[in-house]
């Protein structure tokens, strides 16, 4: 009777149910070599819950291209490149396209490097200054799971200074630096983290076959903001004026 009822259920349910908030997208093989999408696709994925998966075309709600075929988007690795919307009727597709064309997609184009070099230039808007990014999230919230989590190996703040791992740079220590937007942003793909941490519904699932070695650290998407968002108000460590050599 229960198994009846529940194939009475999912015949009912509405198209798209039992689906992932997942969108695929198709792209030149050479954005995805230099880590370009690497670094892309987990910032849309932060704001909005909605994993983009790279794969081939005819699976495609997105497609970058070099051929001239759609909007604008970037130029770059000697080639302007080019975005479309395959499935207009995909609300979560449209929604990334929209993403890739604002400002704040813009910034993020803007700010993907390599060997410390810009590697895309934009065409839709301009450059990007160099104000810092705002982090949308809990920051009562970010804070307490900042020393749940992050405080078994960092120094969070005066609150657990005694119980950091020595080796590992604190978090005022870690504001200080000039890319700390991009290290706190990435820091799951930064080793050690991969091989412990998990973003759900962002990072693939652990190998079977190489678990964790310690408690993994597991997070949603609306954690990791909270999480960001309250790194942003932590000071940065004095670490001290820039050393003079003298001749």
């Amino acid at each position: 009777m229960w198994r009846f009822a529940i194939i009475i259920f999912l015949a009912l349910s509405p198209p798209g149910f039992a689906q992932e908030k997942e969108i695929g997208l198709f792209a030149p093989d050479i954005l995805k070599e230099n880590g370009f999408l690497q670094f892309l696709l987990p910032r849309f994925s932060l704001k909005t819950g909605i994993r983009v998966v790279p794969g081939p075309m005819d699976d495609a709600d997105i497609r970058l291209s070099r051929e001239g075929d759609g909007t604008e988007l970037m130029q770059g690795l000697g080639a302007t490149f080019f975005v479309s919307l395959v499935d207009e009727s995909n609300p979560m597709a449209v929604r990334f396209f929209d993403w890739l064309l604002s400002d704040i997609g813009q910034r993020t184009i803007a700010q993907f490097r390599v060997n410390d070099t810009q590697v895309f230039t934009l065409i839709t808007v301009a450059a990007p200054d160099k104000a810092n990014v705002i982090f949308e999230g809990d920051i009562v919230a970010g804070e307490a799971l900042s020393f749940t989590n992050c405080g078994r190996c960092h120094v969070i703040g005066p609150r657990n200074r005694t119980q950091g791992i020595g080796s590992t740079p604190s978090f005022g220590v870690l504001r200080s630096l000039p890319d700390w937007q991009e290290r706190f942003a990435t820091f799951y793909a930064r080793r050690p983290h991969p091989a412990i941490s998990q973003i759900e519904g962002l990072t693939e699932p652990f190998d079977p076959a190489h678990p964790p070695t310690t408690y993994p650290l597991v997070l949603t998407v609306d954690e990791f903001n909270d999480i960001l968002a309250y790194v942003a108000t932590i000071p940065a460590a004095d670490l001290g004026a820039p050393l003079v050599v003298h001749q």
